[in-house]
């Protein structure tokens, strides 16, 4: 890794490999963690997911042609909040800076929609993630959830106010 920052961009539809390369590769750093294509659909065209829901995915491309990170954010009208979902830095990355670079970009969204709020559901294993996410003023709700995905998965919920804008 050098001490400049990946270049950000919009995903592509093609960049289904390498990025569920990149969230296969996080999930098993964490014990009973696995990634299944099926419980994945939006990764077949990550770009054309996201703006089907009005929201964005940003890519940090890393020198060796991988992804070095992700983040996508799409609105939640109903709660007047942005969603954070694939939120991804790969270990060489991490430390860097270049999640809160890729956090930038979901928050200028956010704020440009004027939500009130950004939400996120997170994994019950992902401590070092809970912990980024209560750096950037996320609280974690009460609570929890369970997909019953091949991981047997339970999620904390996160959200964060925005100031400014009326809930």
């Amino acid at each position: 890794m050098t001490s400049t920052l990946p270049p950000l961009r919009a995903a592509r539809d093609d960049d289904s490999m390498p990025l569920a390369a990149l969230i296969a590769a996080s999930f098993a750093e964490y014990p009973n963690c696995h990634f299944e294509w099926s419980e994945f659909p939006e990764l077949r065209r990550p770009a054309s997911h996201f703006a089907a829901k009005g929201g964005r995915l940003w890519i940090a491309d890393a020198p060796d042609g991988r992804i070095a990170g992700s983040i996508g954010v799409a609105p939640v009208p109903e709660q007047n909040a942005a969603e954070l979902t694939k939120v991804y830095v790969d270990p060489a990355w991490r430390g860097a800076g270049l999640a809160q670079a890729l956090f930038a970009e979901a928050l200028g969204f956010a704020e440009a929609g004027r939500h009130a709020e950004m939400m996120l559901w997170s994994d019950s294993r992902f401590a070092r993630g809970h912990r980024f996410y209560e750096k950037l003023g996320f609280v974690r709700w009460p609570g929890q959830r369970y997909l019953a995905d091949v991981s047997a998965t339970w999620e904390y919920h996160f959200r964060k106010r925005l100031s400014g804008h009326a809930a």
